[in-house]
């Protein structure tokens, strides 16, 4: 794999892994909306939409997010899929851990910083078998 490519899924990892948390924390309050409509359906649906599209704090870290799955597609037209896919996405479960870090969610202790640093000598064995 290529060096751009690699670049490129590192790109989309820190995308789509970063904008995760962001989206549960702009989406909170979201509950109290759909409490309003116990039964479901159209309305609770549209009111549910309302809600997070009129949040900049869930439709920034979105845009963002989709961007990310732009790059990835197109990552995917020009790389391997057997090294893209399990890089780009073990290194969102990463990303998406320290920014949840960075805003203060717990990450699971121990175990959480030894799956990290496993993700992590996987995607090098990966890139430098290659």
């Amino acid at each position: 794999m290529r060096v751009e490519k690699v670049i490129l899924s590192f790109l989309v990892a820190i995308c789509w892994g970063s904008t995760n948390p962001l989206i549960k924390l702009g989406s909170e309050g979201l509950d109290k909306v759909s409490e309003k409509y116990p039964d479901g359906g159209f309305k609770k649906w549209l009111a549910e939409l309302k809600y997070l599209f009129t949040k900049w704090q869930y439709v920034l870290p979105l845009l963002l997010n989709l961007s990310g799955s732009v790059v990835y597609y197109y990552t995917l037209g020009k790389s391997d899929m057997s090294l893209a896919v399990p890089i780009t996405n073990s290194l969102t479960f990463i990303f998406s851990l320290l920014t949840g870090l960075c805003l203060g969610e717990k990450i699971g202790g121990k175990d959480a910083w030894l799956g990290m640093g496993l993700v992590v000598a996987g995607v090098a064995i990966c890139v430098t078998g290659n």
